[in-house]
This record gives structure tokens, sequence and C-alpha cells, in this order.
């Protein structure tokens, strides 16, 4: 028997997963819930929170947000119905260029020399996170 099953996470604007995965983690309301192969049918609700999906053995987990909805299993079938769902990294790169460009704007204002230099600090800083990430922006 495999200890796989076919997972599902849909939100309202995207598909975040669609493939075969071992385990999956989600906030439930009444607490956290792990789903695995050969899990009995089951509806139930879950919380907007972190998700954890693992694929197999040989690979990390994959970390998703997620909002409101609910998990369907249904035999190796499970669907993830969601209002919102983003990829950790996806978050964090877009805080990081909320961050550049507010502190840009900043620059752009008049200011004393110390929000100045800090408002260059803040510049640095969410270009340092980007870099990271590998997605810097070129200006």
């Amino acid at each position: 028997m495999s200890d796989q099953f076919f997972l599902k996470i849909l939100a309202t604007d995207n598909t975040l997963y669609e493939g075969k995965a071992k385990s999956i983690i989600f906030q439930a309301p009444d607490g956290e819930m792990q789903i695995m192969a050969h899990h009995e049918n089951v509806v139930v609700a879950c919380s907007e929170g972190v998700v954890r999906i693992k694929e197999n053995d040989e690979t990390d987990w994959y970390n998703a947000a997620v909002g409101i909805g609910f998990v369907n299993v249904d035999r190796d079938t499970v669907t993830m119905l969601v209002d919102y769902a983003e990829w950790q990294n996806e978050l964090e790169e877009a805080r990081a260029l909320e961050a550049m460009e507010r502190a840009k704007e900043q620059l752009r204002q008049d200011m004393s020399i110390q929000e100045y230099n800090i408002s260059r600090a803040n510049i640095a800083r969410a270009m340092r996170k980007l870099s990271q990430s590998g997605n810097a922006p070129l200006d």
C-alpha cells in the first residue's frame, strides 16, 4: 500500500498545491490536525494559520499560510478549500518589497538626517531579505 495520498489545496484565487503528499498538518478549530494516507473519510473545518505539507521521506516540509475553510478526506484524496493560500516564502518576499517601498517613500519626503539614515537602513534590510530569497529588484 502506498504511504501517499493525492492532495489539492484550492483558494478563491489560485490552486496552491496539487499532487502527491505523505502528510498535511493544519489548524482545526479544536487544535492541530494531521492527515496521512488511509485516513478515514471526514470533512473538517480548518482555521486560519500555517499548513505544513510533506511530499515524501526525502523532502522537507513546505509551509503555507491559509485562511479559513474546510478539508475533505475521501478515500486517498484530500481537498482543502480556503479563502486564501500563499507559500510562506512568497509572503516574506511581499513583506520585504512593501517595506522597501515604504522606506523609499520616506526618503522622498522631507526629513531629518536621522530619519534619512533610518530609511536607508530599512532599504538595505529589505534588499538583503530579497537577495536571500533570490528575488532582488534591479532598481
